[in-house]
């Protein structure tokens, strides 16, 4: 009768099915309406979500900003500040400054899989080798246990 029976973990055999979870398996995968609303999501998102989109949305907004200077009235300049300028020239910024952060999670979760994939691999090794102990101490013991009886 061997020393230790190893039970494996249930997730170890669900871990070879299947890689890292990234943004992209996030999709929806049913209706044809979900798919196509979020493809075109994904397609403006990636359009506007561009340095190009951000400087084009300046220029844009820098259009009425001599109208806006001419009033010669603060809240309208504010307002322009705020809602024009800002909004318009940030929004395509922050989209840019997400998808880099969203690379950037993924590739950490790819190589923190990795990591668990080394990890689990190196403690098969372990398990194989004290498996391997355990069988020259039962023959050890067996030997004692023989010198005993005699």
């Amino acid at each position: 009768m061997p020393i230790y029976e190893y039970v494996p973990h249930p997730h170890i055999a669900r871990h070879h099915d299947r890689e890292p979870a990234k943004v992209a398996d996030q999709l929806p995968t049913g209706n044809a309406l979900d798919r196509f609303n979020t493809w075109l999501a994904l397609k403006i998102t990636s359009g506007v979500g561009t340095m190009w989109c951000a400087y084009l949305f300046a220029a844009i907004a820098l259009v009425s900003l001599p109208a806006a200077l001419r009033t010669g009235q603060l809240i309208v300049i504010v307002a322009w500040v705020a809602q024009t300028f800002l909004q318009l020239v940030l929004l395509s910024i922050i989209i840019v400054g997400q998808n880099v952060q969203s690379a950037a999670s993924d590739k950490r979760a790819e190589e923190t899989y990795r990591d668990a994939e080394a990890v689990l691999q190196e403690a098969k090794k372990i398990q194989a080798h004290l498996l391997a102990q355990d069988a020259v101490l039962e023959d050890l013991i067996g030997h004692v246990k023989g010198d005993r009886s005699r």
